[in-house]
């Protein structure tokens, strides 16, 4: 991909959002705003018309939720990055959003400061995770990994299967 031409669609219903997401991407030459949709209906038919590389993506969207519109992109468009940009602070609504194919979960009040680095994280392939909530999944996965060591020396020290 080329640097100087990542096309990104914005997707959102609340137009100050709009506004200050325009701010913050207009002073990265490389990143250009192709569109910004204010609902899943039509988030949806422009991701599929457009190919844009990146979707800034509210969940709470008229029509359709944000978690149905990324399931439907990545039918449509799945070479489209998504970045889910939501005032939800719930880790299960998180963990619902990257279940859905997204590369990253940013708080929005966490974006002035982590906007560029979520988008740049998500552009590598990389998985990105709001501050406000990274504690939550470091947590997860640790149980997640000690859960697996335990079940492996279960099995190693009495036989269970």
């Amino acid at each position: 991909m080329n640097p100087s031409s990542i096309r990104v669609l914005v997707v959102d219903d609340f137009k100050p959002w709009h506004h200050l997401i325009a701010t913050m991407l207009w002073k990265q030459p490389e990143l250009r705003i192709i569109e910004d949709v204010s609902d899943g209906l039509t988030a949806v038919q422009r991701a599929q018309e457009l190919q844009p590389d990146l979707i800034l993506l509210d969940i709470g969207l008229p029509t359709i939720s944000g978690l149905e519109v990324a399931r439907r992109i990545r039918q449509c468009s799945p070479q489209s990055k998504i970045l889910f940009i939501s005032e939800n602070l719930s880790p299960g609504i998180a963990e619902e959003a990257l279940s859905t194919g997204a590369g990253g979960y940013l708080v929005k009040s966490d974006a002035a400061n982590e906007l560029l680095p979520a988008i740049k994280a998500v552009l590598e392939g990389k998985r990105f995770i709001s501050s406000r909530l990274a504690s939550h999944f470091l947590v997860a996965t640790t149980l997640s990994t000690q859960t697996v060591h335990l079940s492996w020396m279960l099995t190693l020290i009495l036989g269970i299967q």
